[in-house]
């Protein structure tokens, strides 16, 4: 899912070329996204495009050879001429006077060419990864021209024209991994290679011959040198694919600002986009006088912000009590919530203030669902595939924080904020405190050695993160004990989870809601809600997605099954917003509701509950000692691991396999729950206090 649409698309037509292009935003200044080499397409940018279509208008627009543009079929047609006249064919087709060109790699030769050239339609260049022929290639990269070079070194021999056409998917993989060469960089290089692969080596070989085949267009020192518009020169110290002193000269020549990222390769822009978007903002900002953050004035006190993960409405409920705990130390508290729905709901409805620049961030719930199958989401390939989103959504926090003032953020699984923080702690404003109720990513044996490796590697990543730069979190919070850790290892050659967490980690036992205990009496809830009738009330809630649909109707062929066998047996399957209850065939004795307000309360009440496998909803079972069956989505890791382990702990619940449980081995699971119901251990009532101590310290 795509952090951000465009809102008007077209085609430029350039003597029967066409050009595909996206317009995105509004603002008096426009930011062009140069495609770089045919090898990749405007995607390349997707780090960008969301956040600086907030504050700009912009324009990316796919080369000639890849993306939605026409692929030519002769050389003569990837001149670098007609490629600069790309660029000002959109900008006259878009209506756009004048702009500043970004460019990566080739596109940051387009780019100053089209300042040189057409020095009155750019107001400012950004190059990252720059090439140009002012500065010879790395050596064994111009030896690989060469087909018949008996020393071409082994793997750069890849680089020879006459390779892509034998095998240009190997090439590919080959020229993308040196691309993104830094460690922990697997998803860019996936991304990378997807884009390549929508190309072909006839059509790359043919973008190559035109390079040296150009004479209307010269890119050479002088060019470089009438450049009169600031420029911003990023360049990666480890760059692989370009030599660094390119962009070093250009700086010389262009009196541009340069930018070494010592640890960054080629492609940092989609690396380290972070440090990207906020030294081109505030460059953009100096020399344009374009958006930039300004600290607004605040009445005093302390002011804190809350960040609440969108996934699962059990993030928000355990985060509006720790609050709530919070206030009872700090009266005078203020707490913004940064937060999306459906939690801003949620929040609406318990009178919670809701930071305005929450309607900025991308929809990370909605996301999820798009990943979702039936009954099935990979969630760890669901949470890598949201970079894009992340991206965006951590850009909205940071200046929210650069604008306003707050004594500590509170993160509950902010995956974003974290990350970058860590990754570049310079950008850190205020204290934060980390609260999570599972760390480390698990792969399952059956998905096979790649995504074993790639847990492994986020893992490390993290690992490396935490121990590197120590101070980055205040205060860091497990939602549990040191018992609920699964007894597992974070991967090959890393520390097992409960040998790591502990030393890195403080443990606020469980959080919970609002413990069952303070519903009053079994007794009472189930005469308040009807269920003292005689009958056995069995509860089907599945969460507010569409994932939930399959289990549904299993479940619904299931209950005659156990019905005949139990007469006194009746349903309540709650759908969830999403799906509709007429959607379903439903048999006598179930009654169906798209909405039951204070759910935890009939879960408390009722006799047997059948459910996803939730930490929030599963655990509130376990407090209430309601039996139930829970069936973890297949290949959601922290449902079938880190959930599983911890409801194990507690003996709470009985985990059921979706594919191998059949309207009968439903039916008879359900009979077994409720003729022998396991005791679960006590939950905490106080983790919510625990957790509003550790946080005051920090106030």
């Amino acid at each position: 899912m795509r952090a951000r649409l465009p809102h008007t698309t077209g085609y430029v037509d350039r003597d029967g070329v066409k050009l595909h292009y996206e317009l995105y935003g509004e603002g008096s200044h426009t930011i062009v996204f140069v495609p770089t080499w045919a090898i990749i397409h405007s995607r390349s940018w997707k780090a960008q495009i969301p956040y600086f279509s907030e504050h700009f208008r912009v324009i990316a627009f796919d080369p000639r050879g890849n993306g939605k543009s026409d692929r030519p079929d002769d050389p003569s047609c990837y001149s670098l001429d007609k490629i600069v006249g790309d660029v000002i064919a959109v900008m006259d087709h878009t209506e756009t006077e004048k702009a500043t060109l970004v460019g990566m790699s080739f596109s940051s030769a387009i780019a100053f060419a089209v300042a040189s050239y057409h020095p009155d339609r750019v107001e400012a260049v950004v190059s990252t990864g720059a090439w140009s022929p002012i500065v010879p290639p790395y050596e064994e990269r111009a030896r690989a021209y060469d087909a018949n070079a008996e020393d071409n070194p082994e793997g750069w021999k890849k680089y020879n024209a006459d390779y892509w056409l034998r095998d240009y998917p190997d090439f590919i993989q080959f020229f993308m991994s040196k691309v993104h060469n830094e460690p922990h960089s697997t998803k860019q290089q996936e991304d990378a290679v997807g884009w390549g692969l929508q190309g072909d080596g006839a059509m790359l070989r043919m973008t190559q011959d035109a390079r040296s085949d150009s004479a209307a267009l010269v890119i050479d020192e002088n060019m470089y040198r009438r450049v009169r518009c600031p420029s911003l020169i990023f360049v990666g110290a480890a760059d692989e694919i370009t030599p660094p002193e390119t962009s070093h000269r250009i700086a010389e020549l262009t009196g541009g600002d340069l930018h070494v990222v010592p640890e960054a390769g080629h492609g940092l822009h989609g690396r380290f986009p972070a440090l990207f978007n906020t030294t081109m903002r505030d460059f953009l900002a100096k020399h344009l006088g374009t958006y930039t953050p300004v600290r607004r004035r605040l009445k005093p006190g302390k002011r804190a912000l809350y960040l609440s993960s969108p996934i699962g409405l059990g993030h928000a409920r355990r985060d509006l009590a720790v609050t709530r705990e919070l206030r009872r130390l700090h009266p005078n508290l203020q707490v913004d919530w940064l937060a999306q729905d459906p939690v801003t709901r949620f929040l609406d409805a318990n009178n919670e203030t809701i930071h305005s620049a929450s309607r900025l961030l991308a929809n990370e719930s909605a996301h999820i669902e798009e990943e979702c199958g039936e009954h099935d989401l990979h969630a760890f390939e669901a949470i890598r595939r949201m970079d894009e989103i992340l991206i965006k959504n951590f850009m909205v926090f940071q200046e929210v924080l650069e604008e306003g003032r707050y004594d500590l953020v509170i993160a509950d699984e902010a995956w974003d904020v974290d990350h970058y923080w860590h990754e570049h702690p310079e950008l850190k404003q205020a204290q934060i405190a980390w609260l999570t109720d599972f760390v480390g990513w698990v792969p399952f044996e059956e998905n096979g050695p790649r995504e074993a490796f790639l847990t492994s590697d986020y893992n490390a990543e993290m690992i490396g993160h935490v121990e590197g730069n120590p101070t980055v979190r205040d205060r860091a919070i497990f939602v549990g004990g040191s018992e609920d850790i699964v007894d597992m290892s974070f991967g090959n050659g890393l520390p097992r989870m409960r040998d790591w967490i502990p030393r890195h980690y403080e443990f606020s036992d469980y959080i919970i809601g609002q413990h069952p205990d303070e519903f009053g009496s079994r007794d009472d809830l189930r005469a308040e809600f009807g269920y003292d009738d005689g009958r056995l009330t069995c509860i089907v809630a599945v969460g507010g997605s569409g994932v939930g649909a399959t289990l549904i109707r299993r479940i619904l062929e299931a209950y005659p099954l156990a019905k005949a066998r139990l007469p006194e047996l009746r349903m309540i399957v709650v759908t969830g917003p999403r799906l509709d209850p007429a959607g379903f065939k439903v048999p006598a004795g179930v009654e169906m509701r798209a909405f039951v307000p204070n759910l935890d309360r009939h879960l408390a009440a009722c006799d047997l509950a059948l459910v996803q496998g939730g930490l929030t909803t599963c655990m509130e079972l376990a407090a209430a000692g309601t039996p139930f069956l829970y069936f973890p989505l297949r290949n959601h890791f922290e449902q079938n691991f880190h959930v599983a382990s911890r409801l194990e702990r507690y003996n709470a619940g009985r985990k059921m396999t979706f594919a191998e449980a059949g309207p009968e081995q439903i039916a008879e699971a359900m009979l077994a729950e409720l003729r022998n119901p396991r005791i679960p251990l006590p939950v905490a009532k106080d983790g919510a206090a625990r957790a509003a101590s550790m946080l005051s310290e920090l106030l």
